[in-house]
């Protein structure tokens, strides 16, 4: 059970106390009261500013020593929350102070909340100032109504900061340049290395200090310690996918915009494909800036499908979130259990078990290796995809001298064939060996066709301009003269 704070001093079972965020003239009353009636106190850690004011004679114990010999945080952590409910079993209880409040940051008291109900031992709470509370008025900003609070060693183990950029962002127990350094990566995959933010220091005592600063500078400080915490603006409003998804809802909604709540599943079908090509096209061309503005318009369409299913009940982009999320945690265990593989190749044959164990799970029938291939792909990237597929299982060439004879065989073929369908079935056969030689070579078949196809355009370009230049019509040249400009053509884009 929890007691309330205001009974008197005298207290058997734990009573949680906040020593608020600084110097001891920050702590409440009440806390002042009950330092000042009992013989002792335990505390996380002696080091914080309000230990120096404490009421002469009190009697003061620190858990500071764990620090020193545990390996990790979450060992010392439990160390304590043992301890304290320990202690808390004496007749005469224990006061366990932490800084700041006992449940803003702190990873003992929550525990020690939990683990005290269930043993049925008598919790109490005296509250105090937040280092929040200090560090927002050390800023002069209100932190309503969306600022992430992020504790910065969950950062240093992060690849990409758990917050979106348009929601500020404060980010504690920046203690050292170390932690800083690595926080600092994190956040630059998101932010760019000049966004200017804040390390404030020492919130809420005499010594408190805000610096304003370039992210990639923030490990250079010569001000970090305990008391440092990090203070990260927003981006910008439109800089966040929950952002994003407000606008296409928006667009959906009945006083948005005629067309876009016009459209289904269906009807969006054509653009979702061209979509991708548009992506495609702009990889070809090696433009990021292009590829960029193609990718928004793709995920245009993916937001658009999972807004209509939202409103149909079918689904919501949350639930996509997480079903690709569970996947790809489940796909691999090599990265996020404690699965080794050997290289890549261990890798798929490990997918493709997982995959079929997933199909038992759900009570679906064994499929073919071949079965869930998408139909619809492009016939180059389909026949790769079924190469590849039946490769994992060992129907391949044990060489590429198999993959050119047979090439050498289908070409033979085609010279043979006699009638129209049977030349498309051998043409079919060709052109299906030399897409697998392209995957003996690593090429990718769809992009070096597509590479081809813009070479061929360029040159033929080049062809119409040099008659042009001639004031000559293209149907009025020879073969021979037409392929003396592609050879020209060739030679000035080879140079």
């Amino acid at each position: 059970m929890t007691i309330p704070s205001d009974l008197p001093v005298a207290f058997r079972g734990i009573t949680l106390l906040g020593l608020g965020p600084g110097a001891s003239f920050l702590l409440t009353r009440q806390a002042w009261d009950l330092l000042a009636n009992i013989p002792e106190v335990y505390l996380r850690t002696l080091q914080h500013p309000a230990v120096a004011g404490f009421p002469p004679g009190l009697r003061v114990y620190s858990f500071d020593h764990l620090y020193d010999q545990g390996d990790t945080f979450p060992e010392v952590y439990n160390q304590i929350v043992e301890y304290v409910l320990e202690l808390g079993k004496r007749p005469e209880g224990v006061v366990y102070a932490v800084p700041g409040q006992p449940f803003f940051a702190e990873a003992t008291t929550p525990e020690i909340a939990r683990r005290a109900r269930q043993a049925g031992i008598a919790l109490r709470v005296v509250d105090g100032l937040s280092f929040i509370d200090a560090i927002f008025s050390a800023l002069r900003i209100d932190p309503f109504p969306n600022t992430a609070l992020v504790d910065a060693l969950e950062l240093t183990v992060a690849h990409h900061p758990p917050f979106p950029p348009s929601a500020p962002a404060l980010i504690a127990q920046i203690h050292s340049p170390a932690v800083a350094s690595e926080v600092k990566l994190t956040l630059m995959a998101v932010y760019p290395d000049e966004h200017l933010v804040q390390l404030v220091h020492a919130a809420g005592t005499s010594r408190e200090l805000i610096e304003e600063l370039p992210l990639y500078a923030i490990d250079r400080s010569q001000h970090i310690g305990l008391l440092t915490s990090l203070y990260v603006p927003t981006l910008g409003h439109s800089t966040s996918f929950e952002a994003f998804q407000e606008v296409v809802a928006h667009l959906r909604a009945p006083e948005g915009c005629p067309w876009d709540r016009d459209q289904t599943h269906q009807t969006l079908r054509p653009y979702l494909l061209e979509e991708a090509y548009e992506v495609l096209i702009a990889l070809d061309a090696d433009n990021p800036v292009a590829v960029r503005e193609e990718l928004g318009d793709l995920l245009l369409q993916i937001v658009l499908h999972a807004q209509i299913a939202s409103e149909y009940g079918e689904f919501t982009m949350a639930d996509v979130l997480q079903s690709i999320h569970a996947k790809l945690v489940h796909r691999h265990p090599h990265v996020f259990s404690d699965l080794v593989v050997e290289d890549k190749e261990k890798v798929v044959e490990n997918w493709e078990r997982i995959k079929a164990a997933e199909r038992a799970k759900g009570g679906k029938e064994a499929e073919g290796i071949l079965d869930n291939t998408a139909q619809a792909l492009p016939a180059l990237v389909q026949a790769e995809a079924y190469q590849k597929r039946v490769a994992r299982v060992g129907f391949d060439w044990p060489n590429i001298r198999g993959v050119l004879d047979k090439i050498d065989e289908e070409l033979e073929e085609v010279r043979l064939a006699t009638d129209l369908r049977e030349q498309e079935n051998e043409i079919g056969d060709l052109l299906f060996a030399a897409v697998n030689l392209a995957r003996w070579f690593e090429v990718d078949a769809e992009s070096a066709l597509r590479a081809a196809n813009t070479r061929f355009r360029e040159r033929f370009a080049k062809i119409e301009t040099a008659v042009r230049s001639q004031g000559r019509q293209l149907s009025a040249l020879s073969l021979e003269e037409m392929n003396e400009l592609w050879e020209a053509a060739k030679n000035d884009a080879e140079r």
